[in-house]
């Protein structure tokens, strides 16, 4: 079942969506060559508390951090560690915040000092994808009409969407139904309602689709070594335009 939000309730998603994306604006100006990905985490986990919210990954079915950060060929769900970045990297940062009972959740992929044209690329891309997706998000379409319109926006950008893991309701819990794949035909699935919240996430590969998941149990690398981003925001559907929850 999909629960749709009251505006009391997507008003508190807001405000934890605003210190989500405070967030990930504080650490652009840390990602950069020589900061290690503990570094991040720790920077991250003291903004949210100082703005009396938790971290909702930290401990989330044994998540051992506060924020996920996955590097070049890192899909998602990368942990902090020892790990310095190099120039030419790419990191994926994903952080989620519960305030007041209610959580918000988004995704950025930057650019750690001068990268590759097809890194560069690949995070236009899979930004795109994320952005057509949001424009779906309308009352009367259907959830297949987001799915689709993220599959196509990739595809005709030359990359490939990881199918193995997908997009997902939110409210009070991170992980609420529906499930919601970064591909497939429009015109089907769950008809959209106001007040249903979703996170969008693309998962973008530049090679194959394909994923493997290392001996940690988290962390998600494409299988032939080659880049991936990850783009994600916390929407609202409304009865006019979408809403974006995880902005500033």
């Amino acid at each position: 079942m999909i629960i749709r939000k009251s505006r009391e309730e997507i008003a508190r998603m807001r405000e934890a969506g605003r210190i989500v994306a405070g967030v990930l604006d504080m650490l652009e100006k840390h990602v950069r060559p020589g900061t290690r990905t503990e570094t991040l985490n720790r920077l991250a986990d003291d903004y949210i508390r100082s703005r009396g919210g938790i971290p909702s990954f930290l401990g989330y079915r044994g998540f051992p951090a506060s924020i996920c950060t996955s590097v070049n060929d890192v899909v998602v769900h990368g942990i902090p560690g020892k790990e310095r970045l190099k120039e030419g990297d790419i990191i994926g940062i994903d952080v989620g915040v519960i305030l007041d009972g209610y959580q918000a959740d988004a995704a950025r992929t930057y650019a750690v000092g001068e990268v590759s044209e097809t890194a560069r690329r690949l995070m236009e891309v899979t930004r795109a994808s994320l952005d057509a997706g949001i424009a779906a998000c309308r009352a009367g379409n259907r959830l297949g009409d987001v799915s689709n319109s993220i599959q196509r926006v990739v595809e005709s950008g030359g990359f490939s969407v990881v199918v193995q893991f997908v997009g997902h309701g939110i409210g009070k819990e991170m992980h609420e139904e529906p499930q919601i794949p970064n591909f497939g035909p429009p015109g089907r699935g769950p008809l959209l309602l106001p007040g249903m919240t979703f996170a969008l996430e693309p998962m973008v590969n530049e090679g194959t689709y394909e994923v493997r998941v290392e001996d940690d149990g988290w962390t998600v690398r494409t299988v032939d070594g080659r880049l991936s981003a990850h783009f994600e925001h916390t929407v609202a559907v409304t009865e006019g335009e979408p809403e974006v929850l995880t902005l500033p």
